[in-house]
């Protein structure tokens, strides 16, 4: 396997409950290494822009809604295929599907405050992390 990148983000809900330290060791415990992290406040346009593939979809709006209800943190990590891997220990969308042991059964309020994102293809990884950082901030 080879060493590649990819996107994550800590959701509102995990931020307000002060979790951000748990979901990143859990992903550092699952073998992936954080290689660029900031805090963040997503503002409305940067939430409708980031999900506009689902704008047709019914659930859009309160999507960007609770994407900018509070602080995110967004991260690049890396490891050995860092997408399944990301995957893997983020578990199902919903948490009630999800297996014992990964971030959205341990840590998730419902099917949408599910705690954390995390890209669905390298394709889709190199796009979010270019969406949210620039060459420079992402030291490996």
């Amino acid at each position: 396997m080879a060493v590649t990148r990819t996107f994550s983000i800590i959701k509102p809900d995990a931020t307000r409950r002060n979790l951000t330290g748990a979901v990143t060791k859990m992903l550092e415990e699952a073998g992936l290494r954080v290689v660029a992290s900031k805090r963040i406040q997503m503002s409305e346009d940067q939430a409708k822009k980031f999900y506009e593939v689902h704008a047709e979809r019914p659930f859009y709006g309160e999507l960007v809604d609770f994407m900018t209800s509070g602080p995110v943190v967004v991260q690049v990590l890396e490891g050995e295929d860092a997408v399944k891997r990301n995957r893997d220990v983020m578990g199902a969308t919903n948490p009630a599907d999800a297996e014992d042991g990964t971030i959205r059964k341990t840590y998730a309020e419902s099917i949408e405050a599910n705690s954390v994102h995390g890209s669905d293809s390298d394709e889709n990884a190199a796009n979010e992390i270019d969406f949210f950082f620039s060459k420079d901030e992402i030291v490996g």
